[in-house]
């Protein structure tokens, strides 16, 4: 609903915090179907996301924060691809798909 209330304004920028956070699997494919919409319309989205797959898949660029500081930056498929950093590494090791 907080979606559609965001897009009825025809936002230029969509800022998006966890997004999917707190709901079941079936709606977070719906909103990541809807928010890949937007992108290919165009759309600038800013997300916050632990969603792995889809800022790999999606993103243009990704920022990588881990305790509050900026680890890595970059385009998204380098950055998956090629991390840099041992706290990227490790959290690509981590995540089911990722790797």
């Amino acid at each position: 609903m907080a979606i559609a209330r965001a897009l009825a304004m025809s936002p230029k920028v969509l800022l998006c915090d966890e997004i999917t956070s707190a709901l079941d699997p079936e709606l977070v494919g719906e909103v990541l179907k809807v928010l890949e919409q937007l992108a290919a319309e165009g759309m600038t989205l800013i997300l916050v996301t632990h969603e792995m797959n889809f800022a790999r898949e999606v993103g243009d660029r990704v920022v990588f924060m881990h305790q509050g500081k900026v680890w890595e930056q970059g385009d998204s498929k380098t950055l998956f691809a090629n991390p840099q950093t041992t706290e990227l590494k490790q959290f690509i090791s981590s995540v089911r798909g990722l790797n």
